[in-house]
């Protein structure tokens, strides 16, 4: 039976999304007669996405007979991890043969301008510990630009998503159903000073490594450091937090969250101010003034005064 497409309705998702073909045309070698419709490429990232939240969820609901390995990198990996990218990637391949897909468990596959990238459980540690916070992450990058991303958060039941310059959403969702769909902003009442700023850092306080609490501690001693219930990126995109921080991730932890965050009118850049996603730690914040400050203090090491505003250019 074929996987059933999400019914996910029309918020976010011009009136091109549904591209149509012209009787007799044929796509991946097959007659399509008349008008058949094809998913856009934000529809099928959502899509993907569900299936591997579903597969996810399946063993999330069996964590005690669930194995666990280290990777080389000392990191923790299952085979729901494997499971859950191998069913995304059978989606996007479907859907979309041509395309070259960058998986975290099983690397690139295939080459061009269009490149799918994947991160099948964000967060396995939380996975593996029954904690709800996982996400499945899906983003496309087009000649190097991240246009689509979509985070899943199969066990909280919510997806987030954001196309180039059309807004970010989230939805709530039960199996390929989603529902209350709704535009998502960040805090845009907020001041612009970073004492007093509501800072999500991850990984969680007991997956931080020495090195890193050296790195974030001259922000946090500004901000207040907030615990998150769902990935402090997203809290941000939503208008719930000012700054996150994430101390390391690589391109498929980024590709993603970062396009929803500046889609909801955020800002997204790497410390060392690259703002296409790359290997290291990224900051995440609800204004360009902020991302300012708080970079300024994480490049520094410094503790400038709480009410100095980086200025207007």
């Amino acid at each position: 039976m074929p996987t059933p497409t999400p019914t996910i309705a029309h918020a976010g998702v011009d009136p091109g999304d549904a591209v149509r073909t012209q009787p007799g045309t044929c796509v991946h070698g097959l007659d399509l007669g008349i008008m058949a419709v094809m998913e856009n490429d934000l529809l099928l990232a959502r899509r993907a996405a569900l299936a591997g939240a579903a597969v996810g969820l399946r063993y999330f609901a069996a964590l005690a007979q669930l194995p666990r390995e280290l990777k080389s990198d000392g990191s923790v990996v299952t085979e729901a991890d494997r499971a859950v990218e191998a069913a995304i990637r059978e989606v996007l391949t479907d859907a979309r043969p041509g395309d070259a897909i960058l998986g975290e468990e099983e690397g690139q596959s295939g080459r061009g301008r269009r490149r799918w990238i994947v991160d099948p459980i964000d967060g396995t540690a939380l996975f593996v510990a029954g904690d709800d916070r996982w996400l499945v992450l899906v983003a496309l990058e087009e000649a190097g630009e991240i246009v689509v991303g979509v985070a899943a958060v199969p066990a909280q039941g919510t997806i987030w998503w954001a196309q180039r310059a059309s807004g970010a959403f989230r939805a709530d969702f039960s199996g390929p159903t989603a529902t209350d769909e709704r535009r998502i902003t960040v805090d845009v009442d907020g001041r612009d000073v970073l004492r007093g700023s509501r800072l999500g850092v991850i990984p969680t306080d007991d997956e931080l490594l020495p090195g890193e609490r050296e790195m974030i501690a001259p922000l946090s001693v500004l901000a207040s450091t907030v615990p998150w219930c769902t990935h402090a990126a997203l809290l941000v995109a939503s208008g719930e937090l000012d700054l996150a921080i994430q101390a390391r991730g690589q391109v498929w932890d980024y590709a993603a969250t970062s396009l929803i965050v500046e889609e909801a009118g955020g800002r997204y850049s790497g410390l060392d101010g690259q703002t296409q996603p790359t290997p290291g730690p990224a900051l995440f914040a609800r204004s360009s003034l902020l991302h300012a400050a708080a970079l300024e203090v994480l490049r520094a090491g410094a503790h400038p005064s709480a009410e100095v505003r980086v200025p207007r250019r």
